[in-house]
Parts: structure tokens; sequence; C-alpha cells
């Protein structure tokens, strides 16, 4: 694993999420009201909706377009819809972020 520091768990609030720029991409950062944090895609892959813009409920977020949820540990849709957002794995280290590029990187060069 090859890990990058992205920010300190405060600059994203609580049920809320930030998009960062990577060498291998842009990934939303979620912060759950349990302070957990999750990486993942931030295209969903109904409409293209920023997913960074959705809503963080439990370990789940919502397309702000067509409300479509998505589960921030599988990247799995929820419910009745069917699809998949990558996710990727973060770490905390003394309230930083880090950030496994290993699956970014792969993901960039297919």
């Amino acid at each position: 694993m090859s890990w990058i520091d992205v920010g300190h768990i405060d600059d994203i609030p609580l049920r809320g999420a930030r998009l960062v720029k990577t060498p291998a991409g842009c990934v939303a950062l979620f912060r759950t009201s349990e302070a957990e944090v999750f990486a993942a895609s931030d295209t969903c892959p109904h409409k293209g909706g920023p997913l960074s813009e959705g809503i963080v409920h439990g370990r789940s977020v919502t397309c702000p377009l067509h409300n479509w949820v998505f589960s921030l540990e599988t990247g799995a849709a929820q419910g009745a819809d069917e699809g998949q957002i990558p996710t990727y794995e973060v770490k905390l280290e003394e309230g930083r972020i880090l950030l496994d590029t290993a699956a970014l990187s792969a993901r960039a060069a297919a």
C-alpha cells in the first residue's frame, strides 16, 4: 500500500464530505456521525451525480441528483437500485487522513 496524507479529519464536517484531488484522480472523502472516514468515487454511476454533495447518513451516502444510496463500506447500491462505486482504503493516524493510492493508481491505469 502507498499512503498519502489528504488532510485532517476536522477538515470534513460530521455527516459531510470533501473532494480531494490526488495524483491518481479525484476522490470523495466522507465523514460519518461516528467520526469514521470513508473514501469513494465522487461519481454516481446512474447519472454522474457528485456524491461529495450528497447526504451522508449512517455508513451510506445518497446521491443529490436522484437519491440513489450507496454503502460507504462496499460501494454497493442499496435498495432496489443496482450499481457500484469504487471505494478506497483510508486510515486515520493522529487525526490525519491517509489514503491508499495503490487502488487509485490501478484504476487510473485500467
